[in-house]
């Protein structure tokens, strides 16, 4: 996944819609721009349906720092919008660490925190 990041700000992986960019942040008052800020993954879903997930290395060193993974997801379907949080994005959640190859880079195949 490094080396596609590596050669292109935003792809379209061809098994699944969707779109990557390497996140970066503009700050407001003085204009100055921050790149390699995080990974964006945005899902467009055949039915119509979007979800966003978002990887950010927080911290300021390497030693402690934390990558948070931040979900949303647009669910047309009325009769799911009571479904448990966990339940409803576990598919993108699975989707997107694999994408990242999440568990192979960190050694780790669940989360420490989850709020």
């Amino acid at each position: 996944m490094k080396s596609w990041i590596a050669q292109s700000t935003s792809l379209i992986f061809p098994s699944f819609p969707t779109l990557l960019w390497n996140n970066r942040y503009t700050d407001p008052v003085d204009g100055s721009q921050t790149s390699k800020q995080g990974l964006i993954l945005n899902f467009e879903y055949p039915n119509g349906d979007e979800a966003r997930v978002v990887f950010r290395l927080s911290g300021t060193g390497s030693a402690g720092a934390t990558i948070r993974m931040y979900l949303e997801k647009f669910e047309m379907d009325s009769s799911k919008h009571g479904e448990a949080a966990p339940a409803a994005l576990k598919g993108l959640a699975d989707r997107a660490l694999g994408l990242v190859e999440m568990e192979e880079l960190t050694g780790r195949d669940a989360p420490t925190v989850i709020t």
